[in-house]
C-alpha cells in the first residue's frame, strides 16, 4: 500500500436537484452489514462443481441480452440441487475496443442487479451509473444473487402483512418504533413466513461467499480468463469476498461506499450502530447547514431547525396530517411523525436531495403533507426496516452471514446505546436485527477470515466523507485490510460516489479500464453543502 496523501483532486460537477425522483430513491437505499472472526475461508471452490454450459443469449431490450444459468445449490453439494439465477449482459458498445466482461453488483443486499441495469441508461448522474467510456469497452455483466431479483427472490409476508405493515405507526420516541412485545411477535411472523415460502436449506445458502462462487460460474460460462469488478455499497462485500476466493480471476476492483468487511460477517450489533450514527452525522450536516446559511436563505426553524423539526414530529406523530390523492392518483393517506422521520433521514443522506427536504419540510409545517408523503413512498430499501419485498430478500443475506446475539438482553442495549448516541435516527434502527437473531435457517459454515484479496491486484476503495449508510472510517478499514488497496475520499454528503462526481468518476474510469490509480489518500471535492434552490411547495 501507498503511503496516505492528502492530494486534492477536481471539483465535481453540480446536479440540479430535479434529477432526483424514483433515481434518487433507489440509488439512496443500498445498504451493507458487519463483522469478522477468526477461523479460516472455507476450502469449497467451484472447481468441484461442474463446469457450466456456455450462456445462451436472448434479446431483452436496447443493447441487452438475458440468460440464466445453473448453479449448486450448495457448493459442497456440487451434484445436488440446483438454482437458476438470472444473467444480463449490456454489451460493449465500441466491440472493437472491448476490453471484456465487467460484473457489478449493486448492493443491498436486495437490489437486482438485472433491474438496475436495465434502468442504467435513465439514471445517468446517480450513484454506480457508468460512463460513456465503460460502456464502450466493456461488456457490464449483471447477475442476480440467488434470492434477489429474478434469482428466486426471498418472500416472507403476504402482500396483505405487507401491506398492513406500512399502515401501521410507528412512533419513533419509542425504541424500534413498536413495545418490545410487538416486535418480537412480527419478528416471529416474519420468520416463520421466511420458512414457509422457501426451504431452510435455500435460504442458508444465500451467503455472499455463495454468490462470490456463483460469479466464478458466471465468468466460466462467459469464457472469460479474468473480469473486472465493480461493487457498490453491499457489492463491496461481494467483492472482496471474490477476490479472496478467486485472486488470480480478478483484473481490476473498485468498491464504492464500501463495508467493513471485518463487521460483516461478525457482530451485527455494533455494525447497526454505526449505521445509524453515520445517517444521524448526515441529518446534524443539514441541520448546522441551515442554521448557518441563515433564515433568508433557509428559513425553516427561524434559526433554530434542530427544535423546529423536533416539534414537526412530535406534532405529525400527534394528529397526521390527511394527504388527498391527486386527480387520476390512487388513493390517499396520511404523514405522520414516523414517515417524516424516515423520509428525511433519506433525503438528508443525498445532499444535492437537500433542496427537496428543505422545501418538503417547510410545506409539512404550512399544512400540506403531500411532498413529504411521496417522497416516503418512494423509499424502496433502507438501513432499517421498511415494509417492501426487497427488504425480505435483503434481511435473508444479512442473516445468512450476520453473526447475530440471540439473547433479548443485548439488542435492549444496543436499542439504548443507538438511542444514546443518534437520538433523531437511532430510534428506527432499534432492534432492527431481530429477524436474524430469530431467523429460522443459520448458515453453520459462515465466513469469519479477513477477506485480503491477497493476489488480486490493488483494489480502487472510494470512500464518502459523510455517507449516511457506510460511514468512512470502513473506508480506511477496508483498506487496511485488503492485502493492496488505494484509497479515494469523496468530500460531501452522499451514499455511493461513482457516477456523481466527476473527480471519482475519471479515477474509477482510469481504474477499470486502464487499471491505474491516484495516489492512496487522494480526495476528491464536492460541491458546497447548501439546503438552497428549494423546490417551493404551496400550502394545504
Amino acid at each position: 500500500m501507498q503511503k496516505k496523501g492528502t492530494k486534492i483532486m477536481t471539483q465535481s460537477k453540480p446536479r440540479a436537484a430535479a434529477q432526483y425522483g424514483a433515481a434518487f430513491a433507489a440509488a439512496l437505499m443500498t445498504l451493507t452489514g458487519c463483522s469478522s472472526g477468526t477461523s479460516g475461508l472455507r476450502s469449497v471452490s467451484t472447481a468441484s462443481a461442474p463446469s457450466p454450459e456456455p450462456l445462451t443469449w436472448s434479446e431483452c431490450g436496447k443493447n441487452l441480452e438475458c440468460a440464466t444459468i445453473e448453479v449448486p445449490q450448495e457448493y459442497t453439494e456440487p451434484a445436488g440441487t440446483q438454482i437458476p439465477l438470472a444473467v444480463m449482459r449490456h454489451r460493449a458498445t465500441d466491440p472493437g475496443h472491448r476490453i471484456g466482461s465487467l460484473v457489478f453488483n449493486p448492493g443491498g443486499p436486495g437490489v437486482s442487479a438485472t433491474e438496475t441495469l436495465r434502468n442504467l441508461p435513465k439514471t445517468a448522474g446517480t450513484p454506480g451509473a457508468f460512463s460513456p467510456a465503460v460502456l464502450a469497452t466493456f461488456d457490464v455483466i449483471a447477475m442476480d444473487p440467488r434470492g434477489v431479483g429474478q434469482s428466486q427472490a426471498v418472500h416472507c409476508l403476504t402482500d396483505k402483512q405487507r401491506a398492513d405493515a406500512a399502515g401501521t405507526a410507528f412512533a419513533p420516541s419509542v425504541p424500534g418504533g413498536k413495545p418490545l412485545p410487538q416486535l418480537l411477535a412480527d419478528t416471529a411472523a416474519f420468520t416463520s413466513g421466511c420458512a414457509k415460502h422457501q426451504s431452510k436449506k435455500f435460504l442458508a445458502s444465500l451467503s455472499t461467499d455463495n454468490v462470490a462462487r456463483d460469479i466464478d460460474q458466471v465468468r466460466s460460462a462467459l469464457g472469460e480468463d479474468k473480469i473486472t469488478y465493480y461493487g457498490l455499497s453491499y457489492g463491496t462485500v461481494v467483492g472482496p469476498t471474490y477476490a479472496t476466493l478467486f485472486p488470480h480471476r480478478v483484473r481490476q476492483m473498485v468498491l464504492d461506499a464500501p463495508v467493513d468487511t471485518n463487521q460483516w460477517f461478525g457482530n451485527s450489533l455494533p455494525f447497526q450502530h454505526d449505521v445509524a450514527v453515520a445517517s444521524e452525522r448526515t441529518l446534524n450536516a443539514w441541520f448546522n447547514t441551515c442554521r448557518t446559511e441563515g433564515t433568508a436563505v433557509c428559513p425553516f426553524g427561524a434559526g433554530d431547525p434542530e427544535a423546529a423539526f423536533d416539534t414537526l414530529i412530535d406534532t405529525l406523530e400527534a394528529e397526521p396530517l390527511k394527504i388527498t390523492p391527486a386527480k387520476g392518483a390512487a388513493l390517499g393517506g396520511e404523514l405522520d411523525g414516523a414517515m417524516t422521520l424516515e423520509a428525511t433521514r433519506a433525503l438528508a443522506g443525498d445532499q444535492n436531495a437537500w433542496p427537496l427536504l428543505t422545501s418538503a419540510l417547510l410545506a409539512a409545517q404550512k399544512g400540506n403533507g403531500a411532498p413529504l408523503y411521496t417522497l416516503w413512498s418512494s423509499v424502496t430499501v433502507s438501513p432499517f426496516p421498511v415494509p417492501t419485498a426487497m427488504f425480505e430478500a435483503h434481511t435473508a443475506v444479512r442473516c445468512a452471514d450476520w453473526e447475530t446475539p440471540t439473547g433479548i438482553a443485548a439488542h435492549k442495549a444496543a436499542a439504548m446505546k443507538a438511542t444514546t448516541d443518534a437520538k433523531r435516527i437511532g430510534p428506527r434502527a432499534a432492534y432492527s436485527a431481530l429477524n436474524c437473531a430469530r431467523w429460522p435457517a443459520p448458515n453453520k459454515d459462515r465466513l469469519t477470515k479477513p477477506l485480503t484479496g491477497a493476489g488480486a491486484p490493488p483494489a480502487l476503495v472510494v470512500g464518502g466523507r459523510l455517507d449516511p449508510v457506510t460511514p468512512h472510517h470502513w473506508a480506511e478499514n477496508m483498506t487496511r485490510t485488503l492485502d493492496s488497496a488505494v484509497l479515494l475520499t469523496r468530500e460531501g454528503v452522499g451514499h455511493g460516489s461513482y457516477g456523481t462526481n466527476t473527480c471519482v468518476n475519471s479515477a474509477v474510469d482510469a481504474a477499470l479500464i486502464h487499471g491505474t490509480h491516484p495516489a492512496d489518500g487522494a480526495v476528491c471535492k464536492t460541491e458546497k453543502l447548501a439546503t438552497t434552490r428549494p423546490i417551493v411547495f404551496g400550502d394545504r
